[in-house]
């Protein structure tokens, strides 16, 4: 991520489309399932056959509520649906159903961690709204194909304010409500099948300005990556366009992730452009205090909850315990190993953000994925707790264990005993064989006896190969320095 120019200032604010997690579309029973034939999933509703009315989901609102109080947001006891008027191919009604000037949520903020700082993004609102189709152009040469099967999928939209004065704050505001969503259970966080979707409003001002410069709205980036590029990108272009005597011309962009930059798409519309107004089909949303309290009971605990309990439980820093918290599978893998090895809070943290993060990191696998579960790391650790293997063995064994080469609870055992890498722990051995390579080194020990003291770790190397990796470096570090102390 780069810093903007010097004498810049940076504004963004990203509006995030989640898919609600419902298996029926928000106004009509056709399935959501992503990955069907085109035009399968798209009933008389959905494509806006005369004659038909649309039937609000109720799993999209309970979503909608679930979502407002994780944020601390205000949930309207009533809410509006409006039309969105606007032409479109792939909009056949000629509108979209979506909140305007009473949406179901309306403030609330999300929490993000930038630089070893803690942020408050304020949220301004979080509506309700039916996705559109998806146009085609691939697979037709000259022509362009409508898909329906998203017309009227639920999306929360959730706005944020501009809060974000650089790319790394949108990133990690973009990642946290990610996770946020994935974690309460509203969205399956799916980037690659649209799922989850930013659109970021990216202005530029002169330090020490106080009126925002014009904005310009980059549609639909689908990963974290395109996000940090194109945020990066517009900055840039906005700043040079003004150094040069130019002005920003406030429009929707696109970006191109092959050329790595923007471009221009439309004029950015108003309000006033799309003449919202009632859906005269739909109700208003009347939301009981009892509807609130019924969904506040299936909520978890949320990360803010769990990062404080994991400081004060476990004694983490607040470090460990924001990587812990920053997704639900990670936490729930946490817990399921902590709970086998109580005493061992910061050993198990060490282990899941440390060897087990980078082995699956190196491999594209999420947590949910790893082939060593909670039980067997923890069967690992606890045989390095009791000093059965060191801790170079016992990553060893995590290798062999995460390629499978045993399986069940006691799959570390298995792994120790089959390849006999118990720990040498017998003081006499150990004397022994230090004996020997002290005997062997008649000028590194004079070396080191005079004063060269970096020698030790050559004593400590060559008594571990002589065991191949197997001494307890505790005891072997002991004998050393007895031995080595004196003539």
């Amino acid at each position: 991520m780069s810093a903007p120019r010097e004498g810049w200032e940076v504004v963004i604010g990203l509006e995030v489309h989640a898919q609600l997690s419902t298996r029926a579309k928000i106004f009509s029973g056709a399935s959501t399932a992503f990955g069907a034939a085109p035009n399968t999933q798209a009933c008389a509703v959905d494509i806006a056959l005369p004659g038909v009315l649309p039937v609000l989901n109720r799993g999209a609102v309970e979503r909608a509520i679930k979502f407002g109080l994780a944020v601390n947001g205000k949930i309207n006891r009533r809410s509006v649906f409006a039309r969105k008027n606007y032409f479109y191919p792939d909009l056949p009604k000629g509108y979209q159903i979506s909140q305007y000037e009473l949406p179901i949520i309306v403030g609330g903020a999300v929490p993000i961690q930038v630089g070893g700082v803690e942020k408050a993004v304020r949220l301004t609102r979080a509506h309700l709204e039916e996705d559109a189709g998806k146009s085609l152009h691939e697979d037709f040469h000259g022509m362009t194909g409508i898909d329906l099967n998203r017309a009227g999928t639920p999306l929360l939209e959730i706005v944020s304010e501009p809060d974000m004065g650089s790319t790394e704050e949108a990133v990690a505001y973009a990642k946290a409500l990610h996770a946020l969503v994935r974690w309460i259970g509203i969205c399956d966080g799916n980037m690659q099948e649209g799922s989850f979707r930013c659109d970021a409003n990216v202005s530029v001002r002169r330090r020490g300005e106080t009126r925002l410069g014009t904005r310009c709205e980059i549609k639909n980036l689908n990963s974290f990556r395109f996000l940090e590029r194109a945020i990066d990108y517009e900055v840039e272009r906005q700043i040079e366009l003004l150094e040069d005597g130019g002005r920003v011309v406030q429009e929707t962009r696109l970006f191109d992730p092959d050329r790595g930059e923007t471009r221009s798409m439309r004029t950015k519309e108003e309000a006033h452009d799309y003449r919202y107004f009632p859906d005269p089909d739909l109700l208003p949303l009347e939301v009981s205090e009892a509807w609130i309290e019924e969904v506040r009971a299936t909520l978890p605990e949320l990360p803010q909850e769990k990062r404080s309990r994991y400081q004060r439980e476990y004694g983490l820093t607040a470090y460990d315990a924001g990587v812990l918290t920053s997704s639900k599978e990670m936490a729930d893998y946490f817990e399921a190993l902590v709970e086998r090895l109580p005493r061992e809070p910061k050993l198990c943290a060490n282990w899941v953000m440390g060897e087990l993060s980078g082995w699956l990191h190196r491999r594209g696998l999420e947590i949910d994925a790893s082939p060593i579960s909670p039980a067997q790391l923890a069967g690992l650790l606890g045989r390095l707790v009791d000093g059965t293997i060191s801790g170079k063995i016992a990553k060893e064994v995590f290798d062999a264990l995460a390629r499978g080469e045993a399986e069940g609870e006691e799959a570390a055992d298995r792994i120790i005993e089959t390849r006999g890498l118990k720990q040498i722990s017998d003081a006499a051995a150990l004397e022994a064989i230090v004996d020997r390579i002290i005997a062997a080194n008649p000028q590194q020990v004079a070396d080191y006896r005079a004063g060269k003291e970096k020698l030790f770790a050559y004593f400590v190397g060559q008594a571990m190969r002589a065991t191949q990796g197997k001494a307890n470096p505790a005891q072997l570090n002991e004998i050393l320095k007895r031995r080595l102390g004196g003539p």
